[in-house]
């Protein structure tokens, strides 16, 4: 059976070494390669950037969140954003872990093709900022569940996700006033019980402002404690398409340092079962 892989696109800052330890935790309990990804700008600077990556290997090895796997360094010339998801493609990676430098560090790269990595990538992206993962990982997990059906896609994920971490599941659903739409509330409460209670995961569901969800969403995960917030993205370039465009950095980046799990369906049932099993 082949190994699972994860990636960490690695530049030596703090949230890169967050983003290592997020990944170290998870593969401990899937049993995953965790993949260092340093891009340099020209081939005189790849003997230094692995002397450099080396260094930052034999600092993860040494922390607990290690405990026994395997960090492979890799050195590349060309452009980080360019690369990850070809990178991705190539050695058949299930999740890429990248840090990031909240709203500011967001605007900065999502001049250059950081965005679209993050929404074209058939590879799920866990986001994190300075915030470490705990020793048991991720122990409440925040589901927004809104109206589109392709939002369910990123369920299957969440639930193999919580089974390996023991993790409870918070499912956030939109309150809407339309007399058809809560309907479908109504139908996705009763679907969301029903998914992860047939799994044997505790799972509470919420309502939430339709209006002003995204924000309730993180209010939410700070109330519970989350350590992890999912999210789906519907629209083609758009992260979180649902919520509007204008607050696709909000999520993200929310002000409480929460890491955001970032879902594209892309035959994702298939793709994203196979990540946790």
């Amino acid at each position: 059976m082949t190994k699972k892989k994860f990636i960490v696109p690695f530049d030596f800052t703090e949230v890169a070494e967050s983003a290592i330890e997020h990944a170290l935790i998870t593969a401990q309990v899937v049993g995953a390669d965790v993949h260092l990804l340093h891009v340099v700008a020209k081939k005189e600077a790849i003997k230094e950037a692995k002397e450099k990556l080396n260094a930052a290997v034999d600092k993860a090895q040494g922390s607990t969140q290690s405990n026994g796997v395997e960090i492979i360094c890799h050195v590349r010339v060309g452009n980080i954003f360019d690369d990850i998801a070809e990178f991705a493609l190539e050695i058949g990676a299930e999740l890429i872990f990248m840090g990031t430098h909240g709203a500011h560090g967001w605007q900065h790269i999502t001049g250059s093709h950081a965005l679209k990595v993050v929404t074209n990538s058939p590879t799920p992206f866990v986001i994190v900022q300075e915030t470490r993962i705990n020793e048991s990982g991720y122990d409440d997990i925040i589901v927004p569940l809104d109206l589109h059906k392709e939002t369910k896609q990123k369920l299957t994920l969440v639930a193999n996700m919580a089974k390996y971490f023991s993790s409870r599941v918070h499912v956030v659903i939109p309150d809407e006033a339309d007399e058809f739409l809560q309907h479908t509330v109504k139908a996705n409460i009763i679907f969301a019980n029903k998914f992860f209670g047939e799994r044997n995961i505790e799972v509470t569901t919420t309502l939430a402002s339709a209006k002003d969800f995204d924000k309730e969403v993180v209010e939410h995960a700070v109330k519970v404690n989350a350590d992890l917030i999912a999210i789906m993205n519907i629209q083609k370039n758009q992260i979180l398409g649902v919520f509007g465009a204008s607050h696709e950095q909000y999520m993200i980046t929310n002000d409480a340092k929460i890491p955001v799990l970032v879902v594209n369906p892309i035959n994702a049932t298939n793709t994203y079962q196979a990540i946790f099993t």
